[in-house]
């Protein structure tokens, strides 16, 4: 099949990156795309998680079930492509005999044909591209070798989606140490204005005051802000970006 929309997939990839607002929706971007240019009725993403491998986006209804019974029985085309690094083709699975149950469960749910891709990371394969169609030799050699093309393409906007994912948790984590702070830091200031003590010593108070009552300093430090004031403490102004 001649589909020269392929060869703009590199180039959609880094546009999903910058218009996706989560790891998952541009996985859905990817299977999206990768069924409607190929000969697959559906497709699932499988990365590892905790050592554990697991379908994290999926689309045409019966990726999921068909990746869980092969996580069930650790063993099948997705597995083993995710541990061997290599294509896995199933041209016929009425006619297949390896991974024991799984071929017939697959043409009970109506999947003859089924390609399974690695997704490289840099020194380990991160998961596996899942397609499955209904018809027998469904993936042509082009079909074949192009998919391999996007799963290693895939593999490049996958890591670099979680590096951004990982980037906004730092800065979201960074947001509450700086609101923490901000807290401790008011609450700080009225104890010393009230006891006419040192900085250290009003911290110290506070900091008594959360291990007698087993809270958070932070929780410990609203408490007290709230009830000098009427009102929860103010949030610090969100980090801004450098353009």
């Amino acid at each position: 099949m001649d589909r020269p929309e392929r060869r703009q997939q590199g180039a959609g990839m880094i546009d999903w990156l910058l218009e996706t607002s989560s790891v998952h929706e541009f996985l859905k971007h990817l299977v999206d795309d990768a069924v409607s240019t190929s000969g697959a009725d559906g497709c699932g993403v499988t990365l590892q998680r905790s050592r554990r491998p697991t379908t994290v986006v999926s689309t045409g209804g019966v990726a999921d079930k068909l990746d869980e019974k092969q996580y069930g029985q650790d063993d099948g085309p997705c597995l083993q492509a995710l541990r061997t690094g290599e294509a896995v083709h199933v041209p016929d699975t009425l006619a297949e005999t390896r991974w024991g149950a799984y071929p017939r469960f697959a043409a009970g749910l109506g999947i003859r044909s089924s390609l399974s891709l690695p997704i490289p990371a840099a020194s380990h394969t991160a998961g596996a591209l899942n397609f499955y169609a209904v018809g027998p030799d469904a993936f042509t050699d082009e079909d074949r070798h192009a998919l391999a093309l996007f799963a290693a393409q895939a593999g490049g906007g996958i890591a670099l989606a979680q590096r951004l994912a990982d980037a906004e948790d730092f800065a979201h984590e960074v947001q509450e140490a700086l609101a923490s702070r901000s807290v401790i830091d008011q609450a700080v200031g009225t104890v010393m204005q009230e006891h006419q003590c040192t900085a250290q010593e009003a911290f110290d108070l506070l900091r008594r005051l959360s291990q007698e009552t087993n809270l958070k300093l932070r929780d410990v430090c609203a408490r007290l802000l709230t009830g000098v004031s009427g009102q929860p403490p103010a949030p610090p102004p969100p980090l801004r970006r450098r353009p």
